[in-house]
């Protein structure tokens, strides 16, 4: 018999008994849309997990570090010589899969504009891979190569300026309309820089001040919610130099800097991955080297394992409904052989293949497991979308953007092949049955 002629008598006996048939796949449609429903849940919170991480950062950049703490792993010889400096990005630059390397020098300020004057932390930085490391402009524009004494500032930064000379002054945010970018700027290391003194604190003062050095604001970035809305950026070189002038202005205080920074030209090194399945191959090459690294992919994967976990009980709950209907599609097809016995005898006198009366009942049972599995997989988007938009409503903001339920398209369609499957596999033994029946004595049968 062909193929189709096997269908045919296939989708005709289903249809005979189309009740017992009904309460059959009704069993597949509970078991693979909970199966669905609770995989579902456990990829919406791993996609969440992602979301809020993102928002934290890029999850594509490593920062490297050297605290100085002693690791059993590392030998002698890598807890004394590794330093981050130029050496180190040269290093960091010819490992596969990264895409740019930013070396990062730390100094803090006073700055004033006008009469408002503020604390300021400032961060030198290559501005040639500011835009690879997301550095996004929101008025002005970002840092250039030829820039000197150019800044470029954080979200925030206009909030940690006050006025001295007023009540009050020391509130923060209390003068957020600072302009950093029209205004001239000055810089400077003298922390009393701009401060109301008295005459006595100025004849104590003997020492004498650091240079004041004149910068202009460039460009305000746009707010991303993280560190970078609180830093102001510069040329790394100008402000090497700037640190170096300061230092030889008090000698005291750079011997006290050359002590803290060891033999480390930079305090941190961040290095971007092309693609996020780098990077902890590119963290582990690192710390192979003797370095510190930490990404948001570290806390990414223990979130990951929870999420696995959570998937994998999840997933066990429907399987079990699945199961209860994998045991329903056995036991319809062993019904179904009963009730047939005297039709296998005369398909087989009259010669039909044994093979071909397998895959008759095979193809029954499949049938059973495909209308199944897609009719649990409608069920499943519908519970899906009563999911997100009524309990989604609950929690607001704390499900983020995925939404409590997410159905991939992946996971969609490995629902409905995996129930076909468990329809096929539940009616292999009664198929086999009904092939090994004998001619004669199914023929006999009343």
């Amino acid at each position: 018999m062909s193929s189709l002629d096997l269908l045919k008598m296939s989708l005709e006996s289903l249809w005979k008994r189309k009740t017992r048939t009904f309460l059959t796949i009704l069993g597949v449609i509970i078991g693979t849309s909970s199966i669905v429903i609770m995989l579902s849940l456990g990829i919406a919170m791993d996609r969440s997990f992602k979301e809020q991480l993102s928002q934290m950062g890029n999850l594509n950049i490593i920062e490297v570090h050297n605290y100085r703490y002693y690791d059993d792993s590392m030998s002698s010889q890598q807890q004394k010589q590794v330093s981050l400096d130029d050496q180190a990005v040269y290093y960091f630059k010819q490992i596969p899969g990264v895409e740019a390397v930013m070396p990062v020098k730390n100094a803090y300020y006073k700055m004033a504009v006008g009469r408002m004057v503020g604390y300021v932390p400032v961060i030198g930085i290559d501005p040639e891979i500011m835009e690879a490391f997301d550095f996004n402009i929101d008025k002005g524009r970002l840092l250039l190569p030829s820039d000197k004494e150019a800044m470029v500032f954080g979200k925030n930064v206009a909030m940690q300026f006050y006025n001295p000379r007023l009540k009050n002054a020391y509130q923060y945010g209390a003068n957020n309309n600072v302009d950093l970018i029209s205004n001239n700027l000055i810089l400077t290391s003298d922390m009393n820089y701009g401060e109301v003194r008295n005459v006595r604190e100025e004849s104590e003062t003997k020492a004498t001040p650091p240079k004041a050095h004149n910068v202009k604001g460039v460009g305000i970035l746009a707010e991303s919610f993280s560190e970078k809305d609180y830093y102001a950026y510069m040329n790394i070189t100008t402000l090497e130099k700037i640190i170096e002038e300061d230092r030889r202005t008090n000698r005291q205080d750079a011997s006290y800097r050359d002590r803290r920074q060891d033999n480390n030209k930079y305090e941190k090194i961040s290095v971007k991955a092309k693609e996020i399945n780098d990077v902890e191959r590119i963290q582990e090459e690192i710390k192979a080297k003797g370095f510190q690294t930490f990404s948001l992919t570290d806390m990414l994967k223990s979130m990951k394992e929870t999420s696995a976990k959570m998937q994998a009980i999840l997933g066990g709950i429907g399987a079990v409904s699945l199961f209860v209907a994998a045991i329903g599609i056995t036991n319809t097809m062993i019904m179904s052989i009963y009730e047939r016995t005297r039709e296998i005898g005369v398909m087989k006198v009259l010669g039909a293949n044994l093979s071909d009366i397998k895959k008759l009942f095979l193809i029954e049972a499949g049938i059973i497991g495909f209308c199944g599995g897609m009719v649990g997989l409608l069920f499943s988007y519908s519970i899906s979308f009563g999911l997100n938009k009524i309990g989604g409503g609950f929690l607001g903001p704390m499900r983020g953007s995925t939404g409590m339920s997410v159905i991939p398209i992946e996971l969609a369609i490995a629902a409905v092949v995996f129930a076909t499957f468990i329809g096929i596999v539940s009616g292999y033994s009664p198929a086999r049955r009904a092939m090994n029946l004998s001619a004669l004595e199914a023929i006999k049968n009343e």
